[in-house]
């Protein structure tokens, strides 16, 4: 599929084309969004007349009762990349909306055809999008389920427009920005580098060895966490022996340097596009803060874009705060080999909120709405019909079941490629 140009969307709804764009994405894009998409107009600026269009898709069965979907990132779309989540949600009888975050894809655009503007693209403006979203459905509240990024931005929303979430899912959730890191960083060192854990011993030893040869530790930083998430710990001892032998270059290569282009520019049309939502990645949620001089530092990812990029200026709300305050159901769902939003933050989002569980999903890294959607979509299916305290018995079994997402086949590629000679 070619995603190289530009696709956004115009008052009426109709798909328009920029940039010498492919044949087959815009088609594509025009066929979901006729079938399920609509869109509203949204301020700019909150306080200013001008508007844009927000797109909008909403599947499966109307109920009283929506499932809203809010993808991470920032920066993902929410048509093109999550076609087979909302299939899967529909099988499931499940009335699934998800918006195109602003300043990202069909909602890229104002009614001029131009691009939003960076101060523009906020998490208070973007929650506020989601609010005018519900109205419009006509619904008095939903489930709000975002992940990774999107469980900041569904905190934010629940937040500001309590009125409208009757419960919440915190896929591989952010809390807060600094605490948050102090927490990835103790327990990426703690696993991978210091092998506390019986069952990581050898690979924190071989991280250590790659280490010592000089190789650069942002490189073996991203890789490991790469590797690690998407196809496990084994997979990951097998490319560190064979780095380490002088083999796999070219796969260590490629995989030290996926998602690089997820962090600053255009990035990929209607998949990710990282460049207008610059403001809430790196002044909202910190995406640059400095790095700490220590092994396997998350920040080293993003060291070299940061210095392009707005500084922190902070979150816009103190979100333990806020959850302390959320009494309605929530499920906080958490993968055991994520190293981006580890347990350590699920388990203190569950302890901070009056009614919460934990929904613990084994051989996952991070997030289950792009690594597992069966599960995904079983969670959310169950706080629509209230059984959400009955989950953290079902983990074992939503572990089990068939995995589905883009995530999950880059695992098995890894696993393959490792094999090789």
């Amino acid at each position: 599929m070619d995603v190289r140009g530009d696709l956004s969307v115009d008052q009426q709804g109709t798909i328009v084309v920029r940039d010498g764009i492919g044949r087959l994405t815009p088609a594509l894009a025009k066929v979901l969004f006729g079938r399920h998409g609509f869109v509203i107009q949204r301020p700019v600026y909150p306080d200013r007349a001008e508007t844009f269009p927000l797109a909008v898709m909403r599947t499966g069965p109307p109920s009283d009762l929506p499932v809203l979907f809010i993808p991470g990132g920032p920066g993902m779309g929410s048509v093109l990349p999550y076609v087979g989540l909302r299939a899967t949600a529909t099988q499931h009888g499940l009335d699934a909306i998800m918006v195109e975050h602003r300043g990202v894809g069909l909602s890229r655009r104002d009614n001029r055809g131009r691009d939003l503007p960076l101060d523009a693209v906020t998490l208070e403006a973007a929650a506020d999008d989601l609010a005018a979203v519900v109205q419009e459905c006509g619904v008095k509240s939903v489930v709000a389920y975002g992940s990774s990024y999107g469980s900041h931005q569904a905190q934010v929303f629940a937040a500001r427009h309590p009125e409208l979430v009757a419960a919440m899912v915190l896929d591989s959730p952010l809390l807060s920005v600094e605490d948050d890191l102090a927490m990835v960083r103790a327990h990426r060192r703690r696993l991978l580098w210091d092998g506390d854990d019986p069952a990581l011993i050898a690979v924190a030893s071989a991280v250590q060895d790659l280490a010592a040869t000089g190789i650069s530790m942002a490189e073996l930083s991203h890789a490991v966490e790469v590797v690690y998430e998407f196809a496990g710990p084994q997979v990951l001892l097998r490319l560190l022996r064979a780095r380490r032998a002088g083999r796999q270059k070219q796969l260590w290569r490629q995989v030290s340097r996926l998602g690089v282009r997820q962090l600053e520019g255009r990035g990929v049309s209607g998949v990710m596009e990282p460049d207008l939502v610059a403001g809430i990645a790196y002044g909202q949620l910190g995406f640059g803060l400095p790095v700490d001089g220590e092994p396997l530092d998350p920040q080293l990812h993003f060291a070299e874009a940061a210095v392009r990029q707005p500084a922190f200026h902070g979150q816009p709300l103190d979100l333990p705060t806020q959850l302390a305050a959320f009494n309605r159901p929530l499920v906080v769902v958490s993968g055991d080999r994520d190293l981006r939003t580890p347990r350590p933050i699920a388990e203190r989002a569950v302890s901070l909120a009056p009614d919460a569980v934990l929904v613990p999903l084994v051989n996952m890294g991070h997030s289950a709405l792009d690594a597992h959607q069966s599960a995904a979509v079983h969670i959310a299916h169950a706080l629509t019909v209230g059984a959400a305290h009955g989950l953290p018995a079902e983990a074992g079994r939503l572990s089990g079941l068939r995995r589905r997402g883009a995530s999950h086949w880059l695992g098995h590629a890894l696993n393959v490629a490792t094999r090789l000679p």
